[in-house]
């Protein structure tokens, strides 16, 4: 390796906003699964976790 791949920044791939719902729709069913999201809240929780998840994912 040379000292220039070093020095190298490594690339970061696009994440789609396909990836990020079904990453929050995985994280969503584990929450009705373990007891913590009843339906009354979904819209609520879905949303903050989508947008949590966005925001980490394409912050720089």
């Amino acid at each position: 390796m040379s000292g220039e791949d070093k020095n190298k920044q490594p690339m970061r791939q696009e994440v789609t906003d396909e990836a990020i719902f079904k990453v929050t729709k995985e994280i969503v069913v584990k929450f009705i699964e373990v007891g913590r999201l009843t339906p009354s809240s979904f819209d609520q929780t879905f949303e903050r976790v989508y947008r949590a998840i966005e925001r980490t994912v394409r912050s720089k």
